[in-house]
């Protein structure tokens, strides 16, 4: 599969997914189900074609892991709206999904067969399907933060006048953190098989632990008796940002030039 033909793949997904998410908002349950789903599958099909021809799972690169990105986003999206029927979040999910695949449709990247040694372990998939897909849960609750932090003022939000919006947050990032965890448990293992020890300090893997303890922090304060939801709302953008930091930040800071063991996530 080349990726010349991600464009056809990309178009038909979206479409689906709009028509989900418009389906969605006329409480067309069946209908919006359907259509994401397909879409879905049109894009997982991309994937695993591109998979089948590279003869490697393609998360080597950025606009790889993107691709993983922009699947999960509306089938996070869907699995919110399975569970809490939240209208909006389909469209949410299908908007920011359109953002990373333009982004790869206009900074295309060479993507070739090869693999180094640390990335052949079985442990490497799991761990950054895992992650990507954690991402996409706490890009929503983020982005949940942003929309509530902008529609209210500090005056109106103190103790607890936005409990039922809130708690949206609150689920997804219960989601995220989850899965995030379970992404650091078999970066562990694929640390210990490729490397010969679970965790090293690298700066990638200390930035990971800044993230997860951020949404930690997060969940703590939420059990508060007394908080100010404003502040929970600061607190979930200053993770974000700490995850974006995480995921692709890393590579520009001068501590992981040379010494980082995550490197290779710059090639390509």
């Amino acid at each position: 599969m080349s990726w010349e033909y991600f464009i056809y793949f990309a178009i038909t997904s979206v479409l689906l997914w709009a028509v989900g998410a418009y389906a969605a908002w006329r409480n067309k349950t069946g209908f919006a189900y359907t259509t994401t789903v397909l879409g879905l599958l049109v894009f997982f099909a991309f994937i695993l074609l591109m998979w089948i021809s590279l003869e490697r799972p393609p998360l080597r690169t950025m606009g790889e892991t993107r691709l993983w990105y922009s699947l999960f986003l509306p089938l996070a999206g869907l699995i919110v709206y399975s569970r809490w029927k939240y209208k909006w979040i389909l469209s949410f999910s299908a908007i920011l999904a359109l953002v990373f695949i333009c982004v790869n449709l206009f900074k295309p990247e060479i993507h070739d067969k090869t693999l180094m040694p640390a990335l052949q372990s079985p442990w490497f998939a799991p761990h950054v399907i895992v992650y990507m897909f954690a991402y996409a849960v706490l890009g929503a609750a983020a982005v949940m933060a942003l929309f509530l932090l902008f529609r209210t003022n500090s005056l109106t939000l103190y103790i607890s006048p936005l409990t039922s919006e809130m708690d949206i947050a609150d689920n997804l990032v219960y989601v995220g953190l989850a899965f995030l965890t379970i992404g650091m448990l078999f970066g562990a293992l694929w640390a210990k098989e490729a490397w010969g020890h679970y965790w090293s300090w690298d700066p990638k893997e200390t930035w990971a632990a800044i993230t997860w303890l951020a949404y930690l922090i997060y969940v703590h304060y939420r059990q508060l008796p007394r908080q100010r939801e404003r502040l929970a709302l600061g607190m979930l953008i200053v993770a974000f940002i700490l995850l974006q930091m995480c995921w692709w930040g890393i590579n520009y800071l001068p501590s992981a030039q040379g010494s980082s063991v995550h490197t290779y996530s710059t090639s390509g």
